[in-house]
């Protein structure tokens, strides 16, 4: 695997690991239980994609990931019983999560010969399915589904804008920087203003 889809790809998994014990820490879980949700949320969504293109399981093949994600869980759990984070310190890096994982995701199918389409929507289950586990764990209603999120969105966005720039043949370096960069545009500006997709409400009754 190229090194720096590595490099980005262990990088995902220790910032998915901060927003899982941060989302438990609402919970008052104990550092057993951070620890679960952190390991689920960094290596939830690798996991499923890897089981739809009948491969080798990443954490399984390089257990660095396994170590990165337990010990980032049990290190930020004893941080935070000294200082709590704000809603931000989720937010954000969860948007910075979203962004490697996309990209990762993405280079990984791409590699194993997945067409393009196939390709975008495993960046996007890369990207998303992480953070659903973590939401349903700690009995939370997952962003993917919350009316006003580019969630989802914004990880295919920056899926297909990679694979695009890798058909272009754009190096490796600026195609995962601009990828990850679209992932983020959209995320942080679906956060600070609001901008949401169209969504079903509830009618009241006559």
């Amino acid at each position: 695997m190229d090194i720096l889809i590595y490099w980005l790809g262990m990088a995902a998994v220790a910032v998915s690991a901060f927003t899982g014990v941060v989302e438990a820490e609402r919970k008052e879980i104990d550092v057993v239980g951070a620890t679960f949700v952190a390991v689920a949320t960094a290596l939830g969504g690798g996991t499923l994609r890897d089981l739809l293109l009948s491969r080798h399981v990443f954490w399984v093949a390089d257990q660095a990931y396994l170590l990165t994600a337990a010990v980032c869980g049990i290190a930020i759990f004893f941080v935070m019983r000294r200082r709590r984070v704000s809603q931000h310190w989720f937010l954000y890096p969860d948007a910075l999560a979203l962004a490697l994982f996309t990209v990762v995701g993405t280079q990984i199918a791409l590699g194993w010969k997945a067409p393009w389409l196939v390709a975008s929507l495993m960046g996007v289950v890369t990207a998303v399915f992480g953070g659903v586990l973590r939401d349903i764990l700690c009995n939370e209603l997952p962003l993917v589904m919350r009316p006003g999120q580019l969630y989802a969105t914004a990880a295919w966005a920056g899926s297909l804008c990679f694979i695009g720039l890798r058909a272009a043949e754009v190096p490796m370096g600026w195609a995962s920087a601009l990828g990850m960069l679209t992932v983020l545009a959209l995320r942080v500006a679906a956060i600070r203003y609001h901008l949401t997709l169209p969504y079903l409400e509830q009618r009241r009754k006559p």
